[in-house]
């Protein structure tokens, strides 16, 4: 139980625990990780029996993260201490543990088949936050839950010890089911009742607006495919037609389409392969330094696309660039180096502009793949 100032709750929280500790047969420990707590909280925990770990470290996932590392069992429950979640439901988590899943994720809206007393939680968490971003998970991550953010969980030691957790924050909880996802832990869902937050002395620690902002970063920061490969790719496509519809001057409807549009083309080209760069970059490094699983879409690319066969198709499209860019110069040449019909040079300087930008950007850029992906012995 992570805890920073629960004196109104924490007695019924560990008394609760210990309770469905003995009504089940089960041989298990109560570690509170307090957070810094200056109402006695730290008191109330060693009086009950519960182990108190001093976390000194502020943050729900640093208090999380301490008493996880503390804890002497294999199979761990985590749940808050403001007697909002019925720890007398700790055994069915266990239950379903030893049915052989990693990671059991309790769930309190009834998309997942649980229950939200009155008043339990905010209407905006309820019906837009936790939907929005429960829905986000199971999208992008193949997560099979309705409840992101529910505190209330369990796991084994082996899953947590593999994950390697970084986030100290609310987002925490995210991060455990997103990174359980992506490494294909077995994860189940059962439903359960959120109650009331029983503290009366100070208000619940959660931000909406802030959490919620650091809950979609870390959303965003997981998967480079949908910040950054997706909408690079929209933007190629986009640039690619209007390369296709401006170069040869169509006229569509009562719409001509012609240099301007090839700026316009052009620039959606460099955006779009910036984005896709940055994609393959920021999944190299996350892939290193351990913050995301080994993925077998980039390993089959960096089979087929090495250093040498970046620079070499980085020095095509230079030389045609260029190329472009000097028939550009000639035609400028011949007139004298005097005015020129722009509709008609600028097919040239645009395109070749843009063409010897991409073979710079890939020149640099494959470079800096290979020196992400070096191994580290």
């Amino acid at each position: 139980m992570p805890c920073l100032n629960e004196a109104d709750t924490l007695e019924a929280c560990i008394g609760a625990a210990q309770a469905s500790f003995l009504r089940a047969g089960l041989r298990g420990e109560v570690v509170v990780a307090d957070n810094g707590s200056i109402d006695g909280s730290q008191s109330i925990a060693t009086r009950l029996g519960a182990r108190l770990v001093d976390v000194p470290d502020r943050g729900y996932g640093a208090a999380l993260m301490a008493g996880i590392a503390a804890a002497h069992g294999e199979l761990i429950v985590m749940g808050d201490a403001d007697d909002s979640y019925d720890f007398s439901e700790v055994p069915a988590f266990v239950e379903k543990l030893r049915e052989g899943y990693d990671l059991v994720q309790g769930c309190r809206l009834p998309s997942g088949g649980g229950r939200v007393e009155p008043g339990a939680m905010p209407l905006l968490h309820r019906y837009w936050g936790n939907p929005m971003f429960s829905r986000l998970a199971r999208w992008w991550y193949t997560a099979p839950i309705h409840d992101v953010y529910c505190g209330l969980r369990g796991f084994t030691r082996s899953l947590f010890l593999g994950l390697d957790q970084r986030c100290t924050g609310m987002e925490f909880a995210v991060e455990m089911i997103v990174k359980a996802s992506l490494q294909q832990a077995r994860i189940a869902e059962i439903p359960i009742t959120l109650r009331p937050d029983g503290r009366i002395s100070r208000r619940p620690h959660l931000k909406t607006f802030r959490d919620g902002w650091r809950t979609l970063r870390f959303f965003l920061l997981s998967t480079p495919r949908w910040l950054f490969l997706v909408p690079g790719i929209v933007l190629v496509v986009l640039g690619l037609l209007g390369y296709a519809i401006a170069l040869p001057g169509l006229t569509i409807g009562t719409v001509t389409f012609d240099a301007h549009t090839l700026l316009f083309a052009s620039l959606a080209l460099l955006c779009g392969f910036q984005a896709i760069v940055f994609a393959i970059l920021a999944k190299t490094f996350a892939v290193m330094e351990r913050l995301l699983p080994e993925d077998p879409v980039l390993n089959r690319f960096f089979s087929w696309v090495d250093l040498e066969r970046g620079i070499a198709a980085s020095a095509v499209a230079l030389a045609v660039g260029l190329a472009l860019l000097l028939l550009a110069l000639e035609q400028w040449r011949q007139t004298g180096f005097g005015p020129l019909d722009y509709a008609r040079t600028m097919r040239l300087v645009i395109p070749g502009s843009t063409l010897t930008a991409l073979g710079f950007q890939a020149l640099l850029s494959s470079f800096l793949v290979s020196i992400l992906s070096i191994r580290r012995w």
